[in-house]
């Protein structure tokens, strides 16, 4: 899961800038994780040690309450993990997209990621849309993991999610803005990964579009790690050096127990 984590901290200082081109610096100083890697990881270790979703998402909601939950449309979420709720809000938001990227390594048939995702997402996102936003990425990460080439993927998010993938990203690009609805985010980030011929050029791409950057980012660089089987050592070591300790173990972990290739 590692190429969410590198989107999201590469897409960290494009976030409501609208950077609209590809030509920037991958890591700056003040690149940075924030709430999609530490919502990934929270999803990792339920994976990996058992639990709930719900106490893992208060859990680490309350070690990185300024990793920022309160930006786009995180509010709902900030206000459900701080008050220790238990009940879903009926959000179409992507954050259920953005932490789901963990469920399609470690998911074992595509039965099981679809199903992972799920209860990922309805503890929060239990609208329609927060779901199968999640679905669709966990469905391209597992599915691109077994080797699925890029027209079966494209054709399953069409045909079981119902996304048109038909535009191109030079099409949608000046046009698009930010949008951190899954129906309005999610399949731009999927034809980001689509376009790329690597992950960091996914991650790129995702940039570009100039909407909600980290976590388009986030979304699309875990896709193309799926696919190209891991992250060049550059952007991994790169990555890693900025997690604290306690992500950097449980991202460690779970990569060994559940390698992308």
């Amino acid at each position: 899961m590692l190429g969410a984590i590198a989107g999201d901290i590469i897409g960290s200082v494009h976030e409501g800038r609208g950077t609209k081109h590809r030509d920037f610096p991958l890591f700056t100083p003040h690149s940075t994780f924030t709430d999609d890697s530490v919502l990934c990881v929270a999803v990792a270790e339920v994976l990996l040690h058992g639990g709930d979703f719900v106490d893992a998402f208060h859990d680490y909601f309350h070690r990185y309450p300024n990793a920022g939950f309160g930006g786009g449309f995180g509010g709902g979420f900030m206000r459900w993990a701080a008050n220790r709720d238990r009940q879903p809000y009926y959000s179409w938001g992507n954050g259920s997209a953005m932490r789901v990227p963990p469920v399609g390594f470690a998911a074992t048939s595509l039965e099981a990621a679809l199903s992972l995702a799920r209860r990922s997402a309805e503890v929060t996102h239990d609208h329609p849309e927060g779901i199968r936003g999640a679905q669709a990425v966990a469905a391209v990460i597992f599915l691109a993991r077994q080797g699925a080439d890029k027209a079966s993927l494209r054709a399953e998010v069409e045909g079981r999610f119902g996304y048109d993938l038909s535009p191109t990203l030079d099409e949608i690009r000046p046009n698009y803005r930010f949008d951190v609805s899954c129906q309005g985010s999610v399949p731009p980030a999927v034809l980001a990964f689509l376009e790329a011929d690597s992950v960091e050029a996914a991650i790129r791409n995702a940039v570009s579009l100039g909407g909600d950057a980290d976590t388009q980012a986030c979304m699309a660089g875990a896709m193309a790690e799926a696919f190209h089987g891991g992250l060049p050592e550059a952007l991994r070591s790169e990555t890693l050096a900025r997690l604290t300790p306690e992500l950097r173990e449980v991202v460690e972990a779970f990569e060994a127990k559940f390698p992308a290739s």
